[in-house]
């Protein structure tokens, strides 16, 4: 009997992403910082503090500095995140045939906003949803749900809220790095380096810092490595308040005032290569532990590689199955 429109067994699978500005100009950037920070998960303040706050101090003070750095990376294709996640999206595709592989963003476009009633609309029986977080976090992860949950409205969707200890990705993310040192040479020290959180919200239970923790620990002993040899950081602190630690920034400062000269970083937190990577890390990073000496040598994200498409697809398939 042939498959209609309407069957079940049609499957779209919605890979989402945080977000990015349609362009390096600060137009662009504020439109997006406005979305994203107007977002209750991300920042918890009282709106009628925050919203003031944001649209007459920050954004004007950040969208220009902003836009600057996203220029700095900003690939003849655009968003070096939203060119990684389409060629991700597309990989996986390749290898499922049978179904419909969308990439979408929480913030910005293509918007995950409004995907799932039109995906309906065209007859998908059921929908998977991963977010490119393979930590869980309440201020990522959750607020994809969020959306995922108001747009549902009774379809079958299987979430995929963490993948940190997931034993495909993990190999995949250690022979990256193994691949990586094997062609450049090993490092004194490996550094694994995570976006930040504010330390108020882990003490509120979220399990983020564990969940990294897991990554690393699960990481560092696919390829074989002794504690001594690597270190867990946080990067991207953003205001006044207390955030996770050690920070990365202090910590490379650290190392090269005990003479560590040369350190190796990696960012198993982000799936695809980002302005945080990029430009934070391989840049700003970069080149605050030369001028104190040191060469840090990034290792790129697993981005569209072969081996993150095949470990993302055996995750959408088990929740599927599952």
């Amino acid at each position: 009997m042939p498959e209609t429109p309407e069957s079940p067994s049609r499957i779209a699978l919605v890979v989402a992403n945080l977000g990015t500005p349609d362009a390096p100009t600060a137009k662009a950037v504020r439109r997006y910082l406005a979305e994203f920070l107007h977002d209750p998960r991300v920042v918890q303040l009282t709106r009628w503090i925050w919203c003031p706050l944001l649209h007459f101090v920050i954004l004007p003070l950040r969208g220009p500095k902003a836009a600057a750095k996203y220029a700095k990376i900003w690939l003849p294709e655009g968003s070096p995140l939203a060119v990684h996640t389409q060629r991700l999206a597309a990989a996986m595709q390749a290898r499922l045939p049978e179904w419909h592989v969308a990439a979408a963003m929480r913030y910005g476009k293509p918007a995950l906003k409004g995907l799932l009633p039109d995906l309906r609309a065209q007859g998908f029986g059921k929908i998977v949803v991963l977010p490119l977080y393979p930590q869980y976090s309440s201020t990522t992860t959750a607020s994809i749900e969020d959306v995922v949950k108001r747009e549902a409205a009774g379809m079958p969707v299987a979430f995929i809220d963490d993948y940190s200890s997931d034993p495909h990705w993990v190999a995949a993310v250690a022979d990256s790095i193994a691949r990586w040192r094997q062609q450049h040479g090993r490092g004194e020290h490996l550094l694994f380096s995570f976006h930040g959180l504010p330390q108020r919200i882990a003490d509120l239970g979220d399990p983020y810092p564990q969940r990294c923790a897991a990554s690393v620990q699960a990481i560092a002993a696919a390829l074989g490595l002794s504690p001594a040899e690597w270190t867990l950081t946080y990067q991207s602190r953003f205001g006044k308040e207390r955030w996770l630690s050690p920070a990365t920034d202090r910590t490379l400062e650290e190392m090269a005032a005990r003479g560590v000269r040369r350190v190796d970083v990696v960012c198993p937190g982000f799936a695809v290569d980002c302005l945080e990577t990029l430009e934070e890390v391989a840049m700003q990073y970069a080149e605050g532990f030369a001028e104190k000496g040191g060469e840090l040598r990034y290792i790129p994200c697993l981005n569209d590689s072969a081996a993150h498409a095949d470990a993302l697809v055996e995750l959408a398939r088990r929740a599927v199955n599952g």
